[in-house]
């Protein structure tokens, strides 16, 4: 059974990679699952200088998730190079660095000090808000995406993946942008937008009142966005949103994703990942796949 897959030119051993944010930069998991067996680490977001995100309380669970308003907490890319990167190449694992930034220029800067740095692939957070935009999300105005991918496209020596926001009108017309910009790939959805209020107290949950909605519940939602992505534009789309299993990331990979990341259910379970990878060999067992590419966008 091959279950080889490629993102522009980057080979992965499988199709099962993390969601940015929910596995640290794999440090974090390497006692308590094999990254080995991943078809790529995603790390967590990376800025050009330390982010100390947002006041707690930031995280809360919901019926099918959990919210979170982390606000990228990160130590910065130094820090990320000298301390994450120098843990990871002792893995035999494709990195892919997710990257935040306020400004295009701040994007421009991480992806121009990682272009040296044993990195496969980029990708881009822009659901972070713009404060040139009056804090609109990169991600929520086409054009604004196709200006951003391009800049951080001429900057690359590697892949650039736009992850896109579920927050908009269309999402065909985001990942369109992305792509005339220049994007290698999309990966879709990062979190929808959400709230909680403590009834009794009668206040909200979380201190910065809302935020991103992910987990089990999102799935029908992410699987419909990935498909009309995956239907629209000729790059590869990595498909995210609430997969708990493999049969999870099968519908994702019918629906036309190259790859699937798994994000909130790591915090459950941290074996998730070799979990999902186990149950695509199974269903390909099953249903004597031979290639998992014959399963990539086979319902139309």
């Amino acid at each position: 059974m091959n279950t080889k897959v490629s993102i522009a030119g980057v080979k992965l051993k499988n199709p099962v990679m993390t969601a940015s944010g929910t596995f640290g930069s794999g440090m974090e998991y390497a006692e308590m699952t094999d990254l080995n067996r991943l078809g790529a680490i995603v790390t967590k977001g990376v800025a050009d200088k330390p982010w100390p995100g947002n006041p707690t309380p930031r995280v809360a669970e919901v019926y099918g998730g959990m919210l979170n308003a982390i606000g990228l907490q990160n130590p910065g890319v130094d820090v990320f190079i000298e301390r994450d990167l120098a843990f990871l190449k002792d893995y035999d694992v494709p990195v892919i660095v997710n990257v935040c930034g306020h400004t295009v220029e701040e994007y421009c800067a991480v992806v121009e000090r990682l272009n040296d740095a044993p990195v496969a692939m980029y990708e881009i957070n822009v659901s972070c808000p713009n404060v040139k935009q009056g804090a609109l999300a990169f991600g929520q105005d086409a054009k604004v995406l196709e200006e951003t991918t391009k800049a951080i496209r001429a900057v690359a020596k590697k892949p650039v993946i736009m992850k896109l926001s579920p927050n908009v009108t269309s999402i065909k017309d985001m990942a369109l942008a992305a792509e005339a910009g220049g994007a290698d790939a999309v990966s879709l959805i990062n979190t929808l937008i959400g709230m909680k209020i403590d009834i009794e107290k009668q206040t909200f949950v979380l201190a910065n009142k809302t935020g991103g909605f992910s987990g089990p519940a999102v799935k029908p939602v992410a699987l419909r966005m990935v498909y009309d992505v995956a239907q629209a534009v000729q790059i590869p789309v990595i498909g995210m949103g609430g997969i708990a299993s493999g049969e999870d990331a099968i519908e994702f990979l019918l629906a036309g994703a190259t790859a699937v990341s798994v994000g909130t259910m790591n915090f459950i379970d941290p074996q998730t990942t070799a979990k999902v990878t186990d149950g695509i060999e199974a269903y390909m067992k099953r249903h004597k796949v031979s290639d998992i590419k014959e399963l990539i966008g086979a319902v139309h």
